[in-house]
């Protein structure tokens, strides 16, 4: 129906009540059919739609369409009419004010009423780094990390993680997600560790695909479903330490150095599994290979992706990326990217510069309008395909499902089953719920933010309570006996006054970070949790050390002083979950994603070998953990 393209004051008509109609569908939500597969998923070529609508578009609309713009730096709303926006995003911190689910809902049907209101009325598709959770917006469940759900290693879990973050998400009218990550960390040094699942790519095709499919679901129209966007295409976890000079970081944003054979064989894997799966939108990555930035890759991103794996969904830009092609000249930054395969472009800022040097560079004949033709027949195909021309808005009727006590469940089944037992000297875990005395020390034993670390409210997380939950603490206070004392203490000076501990649990922690800002020289305990161990091994005769991190880290020197040691990785909002498996309520069932490295030489991880122990044996191997 050609409802959205109208000469006359009867189209108009018609236009209004369409509106109308959605309005009221929001509402009143009308239960859609589901089927098992989409009408147009598994079909090559765009619906009739939009050829109709590519007939009628102009230039500039066209190029608004391959336009993406960070929420924070549009500069007046009505450029999303006037310029035709195709995309609009909430990065990291993105939210509005107040932060609650509501407000968000508002924001982004505003935005969207705007792009309605365009001569053509194509609607928007608004994008936000979803990657643990609704993570941007207060009362969202954030759930582990990829890395512990490596460790779960449980692809109907992550199926059933999706879910829950696609109705928390739809429930805001946003209805693409930056997320699954399939990368493959080479160097654990690397600031993204914790988004990756695993270094095998089995594993991590089998839990993207899992994830992918609870976020799209069967049927993308199905209003309680969002896009997924596997990325960082390609190599991200691939870099070489110190290639990443120009970007400021040690390893992100590097340069990934391998032959052909190496990157089909371990990162090609799971952009295979993921585009046979459905996917339909993937992110190119800041890295370059052997030296070519793979934002301005044609082979890689047109023969590769498009024309050999047969992607037919769009490939959109990382923030800011496509400028450092050519960080001095911008048009050949725009000219080459666009040429090379980019069909939308994230931008931080300056998207009126992006439109006018696009349009000037295929007036010039340097990009063709084949080229462009393409690249917005794959994002108008993908939106009709998400039935955002049915269904622009928000779903409130899942507002009441943010944050509920069943997502909150999913996720704290999450935690338990992310945790690794590594050492557990004479069965000392599980512990019993009749002790008499608990000491419980470290930050990250009563910090929601230290659990959840990055891209959590904002982009590179914070301390404290910065969103609803159970610390670790509160789970062990929630899970003993009554009569079981629980003393606290940060810092772990416990009173000499209080009765001696059966046990002492202490949690050592990272501080929260994303992408390079989470780049390190080295990966050992810092010099304040080697202080608390000291000081809280003199209050207790046996003593349980949780690692908090998003990534493996240097601990061979102590691990002999512990009697317990359990890797939890971020586990997010939902602390209670530790506690379950600590106290046996749920057993331990993870196993390590990655190998743990007994020193720093042993980085990257992939030198270390199996077998009798020698400096090339790690301390714990991938898929060690003591299962109770």
């Amino acid at each position: 129906m050609n409802h959205r393209y109208f000469s006359s004051f009867f189209f108009k008509l018609v236009f209004l009540a369409f509106v109308a109609g959605i309005f009221l569908s929001n509402l009143v939500p009308t239960i859609m059919p589901t089927s098992s597969s989409h009408v147009f998923r598994n079909n090559p070529s765009p619906p009739p739609q939009v050829d109709t609508l590519l007939t009628q578009m102009t230039l500039a609309e066209k190029i608004g369409q391959m336009t993406l713009v960070a929420k924070r730096t549009i500069d007046n709303e009505k450029d999303i009419r006037d310029l035709g926006i195709g995309g609009m995003l909430s990065g990291g911190g993105g939210y509005p004010d107040p932060n609650t689910p509501e407000s968000w809902a508002d924001m982004v049907d505003g935005f969207q009423a705007k792009a309605l209101d365009s001569r053509l009325g194509i609607p928007l598709i608004y994008g936000v780094d979803a990657v643990h959770g609704h993570n941007n917006m207060y009362g969202a469940v954030i759930f582990p990390h990829n890395i512990g759900l490596g460790a779960a290693n449980n692809p109907e879990l992550l199926t059933r993680i999706g879910h829950v973050t696609a109705s928390e998400m739809a429930a805001t009218g946003i209805y693409w997600n930056y997320a699954p990550v399939v990368a493959l960390p080479k160097d654990i040094r690397w600031g993204r560790t914790y988004e990756a699942y695993s270094d095998d790519p089995e594993q991590v095709s089998s839990l993207a695909v899992a994830l992918m499919q609870g976020l799209q679901g069967n049927d993308l129209r199905d209003p309680a479903t969002v896009l997924a966007t596997p990325k960082h295409f390609i190599g991200d976890g691939a870099t070489i330490f110190g290639t990443a000079a120009r970007s400021g970081f040690l390893l992100d944003q590097g340069d990934a150095q391998m032959d052909e054979e190496t990157l089909r064989k371990r990162h090609l894997v799971p952009y295979e599994a993921v585009i046979q799966s459905g996917a339909k939108s993937i992110m190119a990555s800041y890295n370059s290979w052997n030296g070519t930035k793979l934002h301005g890759h044609r082979y890689l991103l047109t023969t590769v992706l498009k024309e050999e794996l047969g992607f037919s969904g769009f490939v959109v830009s990382d923030w800011d990326a496509i400028q450092q092609i050519a960080p001095d000249d911008y048009y050949t930054s725009v000219v080459t990217a666009i040429n090379a395969g980019i069909d939308m472009n994230m931008m931080s800022s300056h998207y009126k510069r992006f439109i006018d040097t696009l349009t000037r560079a295929v007036q010039a004949g340097d990009v063709s309008m084949e080229r462009i033709d393409d690249a917005v027949r794959r994002i108008l195909t993908v939106k009709v395909e998400l039935g955002l021309f049915e269904a622009p808005f928000a779903n409130r009727v899942l507002l009441d499902q943010v944050g509920s006590v069943a997502h909150r469940e999913v996720a704290r089944e999450a935690v338990s089953q992310s945790l690794v037992l590594l050492k557990n000297e004479d069965d000392l875990l599980p512990l019993s719920k009749q002790l008499h005395r608990i000491y419980v020390a470290g930050d990250g034993a009563h910090d929601i933010g230290l659990q959840s670390g990055g891209w959590t409210i904002e982009w590179n997380g914070d301390r404290g309570a910065i969103a609803p939950g159970t610390t670790l603490l509160e789970g062990i206070q929630q899970t003993v006996s009554p009569d079981t004392l629980v003393t606290y203490a940060a810092d772990g000076q416990f009173s000499a006054s209080d009765d001696p501990a059966d046990v002492c649990i202490v949690a050592v922690s990272e501080e929260p970070y994303a992408e390079g800002k989470g780049d390190r020289h080295d990966l050992f305990l810092s010099e304040a949790d080697q202080q608390l161990l000291n000081t809280v091994k003199s209050s207790c005769q046996k003593m349980i050390v949780i690692i908090i991190s998003g990534r493996p880290l240097i601990i061979t020197e102590f691990v002999d002083e512990w009697d317990a040691l359990v890797a939890a990785w971020l586990p997010g909002t939902e602390g209670a979950g530790v506690a379950d498996v600590l106290f046996g309520d749920r057993p331990f069932t993870g196993r390590l994603p990655l190998n743990w490295p007994r020193s720093m030489a042993q980085i990257p991880t992939q030198t270390m070998a199996s077998g009798s122990q020698n400096d090339s044996t790690p301390l714990f191997p991938q898929g060690f953990g003591l299962v109770k």
